[in-house]
């Protein structure tokens, strides 16, 4: 029998996905669906809530694809910061 390796990274990924799905529905879609009688207002109402959680995906994965792109100037800026706190004495 094969057995396949999952990396840790992808549990990790897996994880935080699956909580962050979780407190999307605990926090916005449970209260937005309760707030409303009607069906076609629960209906737009999940709607608008799904349509907010795609918007936050996308602004998440635009930054990390910024990020990606401009590494080596994030990596000098991360230097720079860490330099100027431990002349500070804060880090």
């Amino acid at each position: 029998m094969l057995t396949a390796k999952i990396g840790s990274e992808f549990l990790l990924f897996g994880g935080a996905a699956l909580l962050s799905l979780l407190a999307f529905t605990v926090l916005i879609l449970v209260p937005a669906l309760s707030s409303y009688g009607r069906g076609w207002e629960k209906l737009t109402a999940a709607f608008l809530s799904f349509f907010v959680l795609a918007a936050l995906v996308a602004i998440g994965v635009a930054a990390g694809i910024v990020i990606v792109y401009n590494w080596s100037d994030v990596d000098k800026f991360l230097k720079d910061v860490g330099e100027l706190f431990g002349a500070w004495g804060i880090g």
